[in-house]
């Protein structure tokens, strides 16, 4: 047992106080800097030499990036170097139930939206944080690690929009081919893989109160449904991305098991790239990163692939000299190729609430409720403590709602059960990760500590608000600004009020009542002009208390020739750039019917296998 495991241990069971506690303790060891990621024996290193060259350089060790370095190194007469900014994992990021402290790390970048107009109220300068992972793995190291593909049409409406190869019969054999499905009721389904790398499975520890929140769901009407199969409109248990309970990042998956094994596949972290080096015919030869301070150049023999994601990948680009004129004229950088780079932005907002209180007995995720007994048998592999819990989601329902945004039959709302509350670490992290201010945790939600409650979190997928991103300045250093435009658009507050009243109608239902589920009727500061549970109550917390699951898309839109608005081509190439590609989930036209973990990963394979067919012959 490392001395990770120790201190958690000895937080659990030695300081029990819920002001100070476990919380306190757990805030200290998670505070961790870049010594702390970086394990000696798993973190791969190959520094290479100046100008050294490569067959491929991927940037960015993401979900996407991941794969693309494992498939493509499967190529024996290829070399394959993966560039990650930020470090290993660590036993603290295995641990499911403690998802919410990793955005607390320097595992996380630590973006933060502009101040936001219409949204972001209960968050500090209206600034709603924008979790993004840096380390190996990426958000699959710090994310909820759910596991939802999408809709059908969320790839037939891509396809029929021009982007050739991308409908859903097309995607499907990718989504499955990463997959290890460990799902005991779909071993047989057409619409899973067994043999994949990337595991995924059942969460195995589930509390009574999320058991009443999918019988109550399908007292209502809707049916238990495989999420990732036939149909989304109905309710279901998680399909969580680890692996025996345990966290199972895409670098466990594709990376840390090959790259020492295969002399052509190398990998460094700690290594952020501040440019792709373009030549005079305007083909990608390169990249320039700075390790250890010190900045090096290498070199690519075929393809530049960016994987760094929605927010750092459109960011290389402008840094390169592609992207707007407007925005690079802005900080002083000669533009290259005009493409309208981070002018479109997409984001899953999501709403806190309704919360319940109920007279169930220890089912509620408080951190000081992690005991010896859950952590020696975690450590032994039962994947059934509370330590496996997804940070307390459990459960989810899809649902349409009255006012419907979308003209086809996906589901618009994610109702996502979550027996755990921005209270269940005595605001040690949830709190300050999303960049609430104090009042709001003092005066909305303090009354919950110690109580048994639950969460149902309101997530619609398809906002019509659209954001966009651009450089501050031309250090690749700074961060670029990120404005979403949250609620822009009312329509995307009244579908969000939809679901609100969805998730209420589940809680008068007999199984939901018999946990004796009772709406917490605190009111949000903010908010307290209006009668608590009328429409313009939930109006007003739907734009305080928000905050962003991470789902952002489009910022390097795909799109065939005649879409003025892409950034990228259907086989994901840089328009006006040779032999630079972008394969992440900035590339998706718009969000989709889902949690983008799983996209990442298909994309990853997609692309994997357009390069091998384009190269193939060389």
């Amino acid at each position: 047992m490392n001395r990770f495991t120790s201190c958690l241990l000895l937080s659990f069971v030695f300081c029990s106080c819920p002001n100070f506690g476990a919380s306190q303790s757990l805030e200290e060891i998670f505070e961790l800097g870049e010594e702390a990621y970086n394990n000696e024996k798993t973190k791969p290193v190959y520094l290479p030499s100046q100008n050294e060259a490569f067959d491929f350089i991927i940037i960015g060790g993401g979900p996407a990036g991941c794969v693309l370095a494992n498939r493509l190194s499967e190529n024996q007469n290829w070399s394959v170097f993966l560039i990650e900014a930020g470090a290993t994992e660590n036993i603290v990021n295995d641990m499911p139930a403690l998802t919410r402290y990793l955005q607390l790390t320097e595992a996380n970048w630590n973006y933060k939206s502009t101040p936001q107009k219409k949204a972001c109220f209960g968050m500090k300068e209206n600034q709603c944080a924008l979790p993004q992972g840096k380390l190996l793995g990426g958000s699959s190291g710090i994310s909820f690690m759910i596991y939802n593909r999408g809709n059908r049409k969320d790839f037939d409406k891509m396809a029929e929009a021009g982007n050739i190869g991308w409908s859903y019969e097309e995607v499907l054999p990718y989504f499955k081919l990463s997959e290890r499905a460990d799902l005991e009721d779909l071993k047989y389904s057409p619409y899973h893989n067994s043999s994949g790398l990337q595991n995924v499975e059942y969460v195995k520890y589930r509390t009574p109160m999320a058991n009443a929140f999918v019988f109550g769901s399908m007292e209502l009407g809707y049916q238990g449904i495989d999420y990732n199969g036939e149909s989304q409109h109905g309710t279901s248990y998680i399909q969580a991305t680890t692996l025996n309970g345990q966290r199972h990042t895409a670098a466990k998956a594709f990376i840390l098991p090959f790259v020492n094994k295969r002399k052509n596949l190398h990998a460094l972290t700690f290594a952020q790239v501040t440019k792709v080096l373009i030549d005079d015919t305007l083909s990608a030869y390169g990249v320039e990163f700075v390790h250890r301070d010190k900045t090096y150049t290498i070199k690519a023999r075929k393809e530049v692939i960016l994987s760094a994601g929605t927010f750092k990948s459109p960011q290389l680009l402008m840094l390169s000299g592609i992207g707007p004129k407007d925005v690079l004229d802005s900080v002083g950088i000669k533009q290259l190729v005009d493409v309208p780079v981070g002018k479109v932005l997409y984001d899953h907002m999501s709403h806190i609430g309704p919360t319940f209180t109920t007279n169930s007995t220890g089912s509620t995720l408080f951190v000081d409720r992690l005991t010896y007994d859950d952590e020696a048998r975690y450590q032994a592999g039962d994947p059934t403590t509370r330590i496996s819990t997804l940070g307390g989601v459990e459960a989810l329902t899809f649902i349409k709602v009255p006012n419907s945004n979308s003209n086809d039959d996906r589901p618009d709302v994610e109702l996502l059960f979550e027996s755990s509350s921005l209270v269940s670490d005595y605001g040690s992290a949830f709190k300050k990760s999303a960049n609430f201010k104090d009042e709001i945790y003092i005066k909305g939600f303090k009354a919950l500590e110690g109580r048994e409650h639950f969460t149902i979190i309101v997530m619609p997928f398809h906002p019509k608000s659209t954001g966009r991103l651009w450089l501050k300045d031309s250090n690749p250093f700074t961060p670029p600004e990120i404005d979403p435009n949250y609620f822009a658009e009312d329509e995307d507050v009244e579908v969000m009020l939809a679901g609100i009243k969805e998730a209420l109608r589940i809680a008068e239902t007999t199984a939901m009542k018999s946990i004796n589920a009772t709406l917490f009727t605190d009111k949000v500061p903010g908010c307290e002009e209006y009668d608590f549970g009328c429409d313009n109550y939930w109006r007003c917390s739907i734009r305080v208390l928000s905050f962003t699951l991470n789902h952002q898309v489009a910022t390097c839109k795909m799109g065939p020739s005649n879409d003025k608005t892409a950034v990228v081509s259907p086989q994901l190439k840089v328009n006006g750039v040779r032999k630079l590609r972008v394969a992440d989930t900035s590339v998706l036209p718009a969000p989709p019917t889902a949690h983008t973990m799983a996209a990442s990963l298909m994309i990853g394979e997609k692309a994997a296998d357009m390069i091998t067919m384009e190269w193939r012959e060389y």
